[in-house]
């Protein structure tokens, strides 16, 4: 896990809750917090690019990579990282523009775009008072 904020640390205590194995990345210590006291997985300090960092956390073995941080550009060269050089069989990645999100899933990245999944949810939600409204 890359990006310890309130949706990877969500993300992190999830899998960790269902048996998985978590090391997380985050360049704030402070970070940590959000995972609560009882956190017994690895929480490593850096920059989620730095390659021996992604080593030391697991990467050579790891059979997924989530990536949260709040720059989609490190989400993206992350991703591609884990995926391409590390060969890790599940990489997913947050990216806020939608159009980048586009780009890079028709480039094989597992992407999910929280901008896109709000428009359609908005917007369906105005649309449900159409025929009330008419």
């Amino acid at each position: 896990m890359v990006g310890c904020g309130r949706v990877g640390a969500s993300v992190a205590l999830n899998l960790r809750d269902v048996g998985w194995d978590v090391a997380v990345i985050d360049e704030r210590e402070d970070a940590l917090v959000r995972l609560g006291e009882d956190w017994t997985g690895g929480f490593l300090v850096g920059q989620g690019i730095d390659l021996q960092l992604l080593r030391e956390a697991g990467i050579e073995d790891a059979d997924a990579v989530v990536v949260t941080t709040d720059g989609d550009n490190t989400n993206i060269v992350v991703g591609q990282v884990a995926q391409k050089l590390f060969d890790v069989p599940a990489v997913v990645i947050r990216v806020l523009d939608p159009g980048r999100a586009d780009f890079y899933s028709s480039r094989g990245l597992n992407v999910v775009c929280p901008t896109s999944n709000a428009i359609r949810t908005l917007t369906d939600a105005v649309r449900s008072y159409e025929g009330a409204l008419r």
